[in-house]
């Protein structure tokens, strides 16, 4: 069988139908199979999903959701040569699979093969904010990661242990890149659309929320703790350039509680906190070119910085144990 497309999900029932279908059009012209890896669903989205032909992966405990669960559910059901990755929120281009199976064919050093995500929903600060900055989704060429999913080389993800790190619920792709890359595979991004990206539409700071109490936010530290002990320890502290950022905010806030504790004034400390606070914030937003996405920036750093030693200290499974899951339905 040539391509697994694995679709991870979690209550997607407005997109999951769309996605599917996508998928099943972009398997026109290329054999393969469509795996749904469910994360716990407790919405429509299995119900929606078994009226097709598709593969039904789903979680069972002690298994708890994680970014990084789903995508190595998907693995251990899969059948392909090749696999390719997308999210329920997403819809695959019809003419992807055939353009990135004819470059890793061309290229035996490629372990994956990814294209744009076009973002669809840029009404979020969060996603505004991402298309804004640019960076690792954007770059065509070389790449260290392939954000958003894409098509892997399944011989080379054997090599590299596993696919994504069950324990991670954020940088799953980083921190598989670093593995293949780490082991002489390449990834690449091809000048073409790989998927439409259907993000979040709710209050950015209400996303915050939820990617703080779903434990999205802890995805740094916990690829720090993954990656003790391993040869690309060092490899990981110098391509996580946020680690600086957050090291900044840690000194900001150990600034402001020296202030608060040293002043003998408790009300001028604090209003220095304020002033501290206020101009990061009017430097930030000079940057950004607005206040509004000023503030949420600093916030949002704020929440990452807060998260990262949770994640850190947070207790390890074996990733490439095999996940408790059931087949709910199948093609």
């Amino acid at each position: 069988m040539a391509v697994s497309i694995i679709i991870k999900t979690l209550n997607e029932q407005a997109r999951i139908a769309a996605a599917i279908e996508s998928a099943l059009a972009a398997l026109g012209t290329v054999p393969g199979e469509v795996i749904i890896a469910d994360s716990g669903s407790t919405d429509d989205t299995i119900a929606i999903a078994s009226r097709y032909p598709v593969v039904i992966a789903q979680l069972v405990a002690p298994a708890r959701p994680s970014c990084g669960i789903g995508p190595q559910l998907g693995f251990q059901h899969s059948r392909g040569d090749y696999l390719c990755l997308i999210d329920g929120d997403m819809q695959l281009d019809q003419d992807f699979l055939a353009a990135a199976i004819r470059e890793l064919e061309s290229d035996p050093k490629l372990a994956g093969v990814t294209g744009h995500v076009e973002e669809m929903q840029v009404s979020s600060l969060e996603f505004a904010r991402r298309v804004q900055r640019g960076g690792a989704e954007f770059r065509v060429g070389s790449i260290d990661r392939m954000n958003g999913g894409g098509l892997y080389r399944r011989s080379a993800i054997a090599d590299a242990g596993y696919l994504t790190d069950r324990n991670l619920h954020g940088h799953e792709e980083f921190e598989l890149g670093i593995r293949l890359r780490s082991r002489g595979w390449q990834l690449r991004r091809i000048d073409r659309r790989f998927v439409r990206h259907f993000g979040h539409t709710i209050n950015s700071y209400r996303l915050l929320l939820r990617r703080w109490t779903s434990k999205y936010l802890q995805g740094t530290g916990e690829v720090l703790r993954a990656a003790l002990g391993r040869p690309y320890f060092i490899q990981v502290l110098r391509e996580l350039p946020e680690l600086r950022l957050w090291a900044a905010v840690y000194l900001l806030w150990a600034l402001c509680l020296l202030l608060i504790v040293a002043l003998p004034n408790k009300a001028a400390a604090l209003l220095l906190v304020v002033a501290l606070f206020a101009g990061l914030v009017a430097i930030v937003s000079r940057r950004k070119g607005s206040v509004r996405m000023g503030l949420y920036t600093v916030v949002a750093w704020f929440f990452h910085a807060a998260a990262l030693p949770i994640g850190f200290f947070r207790a390890r499974l074996q990733p490439d144990a095999p996940i408790e899951s059931r087949i709910v339905g199948s093609a």
